[in-house]
């Protein structure tokens, strides 16, 4: 007997390839869920070119001009929802502080899933926008919760704050596809330097100037013995003329990845850091690169210090812990092998994804979550 086709309309703003959390949280599902019978269809409303646009400062005729378009993007999903199973909403529908489509979508007959990855409910708006946050609301994270059918958190923390709204959370990490991030050799010379890298974007870029000083003082001792790494997009790049950088780019991810010998991921110890989902540290380690992170939120989950990875609290730790993989090829690769095995266990697109199927399932054999 064949297989009844469950359609799903995945919401989001960017491009397919373009921003992380769709990348990860939805996009790279898509094969998988069309394997097993599910229609995946995405829409979004931001361009490369609305892309430039929108994280610069100013340009408010040509903000307002997107902001129309989106509205157009988002009527026509509504007149496409009642064909659907399922709407997927991916942090939120629209840019501003409305819930109007989400509501919309929630009585249009589809179920509503609505998925986070950080602690959005805070006020995070990005310097480019900063005079546009007053038509932002974060608090509206709570008011989606509340009509959805069904809510995915990346992490307890999250689905904790969820649950304040909602009875029905499921906790799934960020995850990678382990059949695309995998070790590849890495032809380098005996005397090489030792890469030490950091990836991110210029939302996070402050997260790595808090290693600058440690930065520093290892390259005064270690001098050519090492090289520091930036991988990130145009505007997450730094002044400082020893640092090397790298453009970001989807399809050179992995491979530039692969070059680093050990990953950082600093975090403050804050509220929105504790939302974090400790990807950077999921990436690195699914290519078996150790990594040294701040114990900050999940990722104590994640990383068991001195088994799969290294915790640094404060600047001493950190060029302790990063002065012994830099002296020691042979911990880091003991690390960095453990670290892979992690990723294959628990955070790989291949352990989720029976749980986000029967998820699905669930939601559609129940009783409509209607407001």
């Amino acid at each position: 007997m064949k297989q009844e086709v469950i359609s799903i309309l995945f919401i989001g703003p960017h491009r397919p390839g373009r921003n992380p959390s769709q990348r990860f949280r939805m996009e790279q599902y898509f094969p998988y869920l069309q394997q097993v019978g599910f229609r995946c269809d995405y829409s979004w409303f931001i361009n490369e070119e609305d892309d430039e646009l929108f994280y610069s400062k100013g340009h408010i005729a040509g903000k307002f001009l997107l902001l129309l378009k989106a509205v157009r993007v988002r009527l026509r999903d509504l007149l496409q929802a009642k064909k659907y199973d399922i709407v997927f909403v991916q942090r939120e529908a629209f840019m501003t502080g409305s819930v109007f489509f989400e509501k919309s979508f929630a009585r249009s007959g589809a179920k509503l899933v609505y998925d986070f990855d950080d602690a959005i409910w805070l006020d995070d708006t990005s310097a480019a926008n900063q005079n546009l946050s007053w038509l932002k609301r974060p608090s509206k994270t709570a008011d989606i919760i509340k009509v959805a059918d069904l809510v995915i958190a990346g992490n307890q923390f999250l689905a904790d704050y969820a649950k304040t709204f909602n009875t029905n959370i499921v906790v799934i990490p960020t995850v990678v596809d382990t059949a695309v991030f995998k070790p590849g050799a890495k032809l380098k010379a005996a005397l090489a330097p030792v890469c030490i890298g950091w990836t991110g974007s210029s939302s996070t870029i402050k997260h790595f100037q808090l290693l600058l000083p440690v930065f520093r003082k290892l390259k005064e001792h270690y001098k050519e013995q090492i090289v520091i790494r930036l991988i990130g997009d145009k505007k997450a790049m730094t002044n400082e003329p020893w640092i090397e950088q790298v453009s970001w780019n989807a399809s050179g991810e992995v491979a530039d990845l692969s070059q680093l010998d050990i990953g950082v991921m600093p975090l403050p110890d804050d509220t929105w850091s504790k939302g974090k989902c400790g990807f950077k540290a999921i990436q690195y380690m699914s290519l078996a690169i150790p990594c040294v992170v701040s114990p900050v939120g999940v990722n104590t989950e994640i990383i068991q210090h001195g088994i799969n990875g290294m915790h640094a609290e404060d600047e001493e730790a950190w060029i302790s812990l990063l002065s012994k993989l830099i002296e020691s090829p042979a911990l880091r690769k003991e690390l960095g092998d453990v670290g892979r095995q992690t990723i294959l266990q628990k955070y790989s697109v291949q352990t989720q994804l029976k749980l986000l199927i029967s998820q699905f399932r669930l939601v559609l054999s129940k009783k409509s979550n209607l407001k």
